[in-house]
């Protein structure tokens, strides 16, 4: 080969391993933009947007502690206020309370020793204080003294209960003064918001006004700690109508002539929950 034939060959390599290298060199230049690991350009977050993410995380957090609760409540006390879903047995039914117990429907036994109707609508609420247990069908019924039947539980073994020591309606003032008729003479547990305050023995629950009807009347048939305007509180006891007579036979009222004739010249024939216990 001439001299000038090997020039030329050289020459054809040299630029074929410099296209090579430019080649190589797009590539180091184009593959980044594609690669799953190499890190992005991302747009700041609002604050409006770090805000919903904090909040996300706190409901995240907040539903594995929910879900977690169970086993924690096995053995201890618990106050719920819920709606019955289903009878099980002549002195159980369930109920689902999603805040305890992560949306699960819960057998409730009624161990107070007194028989319990339940509500003829699923729409009225009831609160329900017992001790949380691992359901053993023998050991329930000689702790509480009871005879179940395993015919109605063969579903809820080992499964958690509610061993119920109260029971009571728990509609909502509203309720009570639209429809009273269907809870005279019932021992009840309201909770509602304190206004009117006329003594420290009388004065009224708000009522939801997205439920209607009117505020209820409280009076306290012992001396209680005084309430205060505003105050969100439940109270136990019988609603009856305001027949000032009866009430002042049935209950030793501490009021003067004055708070006397007010109340009865505004409730007369009205319902009135006489209570035995307030609670904040």
């Amino acid at each position: 080969m001439s001299y000038q034939g090997i020039i030329y060959m050289n020459w054809k390599q040299k630029l074929w391993q410099n296209k090579g290298a430019i080649a190589i060199g797009l590539m180091a230049i184009f593959l980044p933009a594609c690669g799953y690991n190499e890190p992005q350009a991302i747009t700041p977050a609002t604050p409006q947007q770090q805000r919903n993410q904090v909040s996300r995380e706190v409901v995240d957090n907040q539903i594995a502690e929910v879900t977690d609760k169970t086993d924690e409540l096995i053995g201890k006390s618990v106050t719920i206020r819920t709606q019955p879903i289903r009878l099980i047995g002549p002195t159980s039914f369930t109920v689902n309370d999603k805040e305890l117990f992560d949306n699960q429907n819960i057998l409730v036994i009624n161990a107070t020793g007194k028989p319990f109707t339940l509500p003829s609508t699923n729409d009225i609420t009831i609160q329900i204080t017992g001790q949380v247990r691992r359901f053993d069908l023998a050991q329930i019924n000689q702790d509480y003294k009871l005879d179940l039947q395993s015919d109605y539980y063969t579903d809820y073994n080992d499964q958690p209960v509610i061993v119920a020591k109260s029971l009571a309606l728990s509609p909502n003032p509203g309720e009570l003064t639209t429809n009273p008729s269907a809870y005279y003479g019932k021992k009840l547990t309201v909770t509602g918001k304190v206004e009117n305050i006329t003594n420290a023995i009388a004065y009224t629950l708000d009522k939801d006004k997205l439920l209607g009807g009117e505020d209820l009347l409280v009076l306290h048939s012992k001396p209680q700690p005084r309430v205060k305007q505003g105050e969100q509180i439940t109270v136990s006891g019988v609603l009856r109508p305001l027949v000032m007579s009866e009430i002042e036979r049935d209950y030793n009222l501490t009021w003067d002539a004055n708070l006397r004739k007010q109340v009865e010249a505004k409730y007369r024939n009205q319902p009135v929950l006489v209570v035995t216990n307030v609670t904040p």
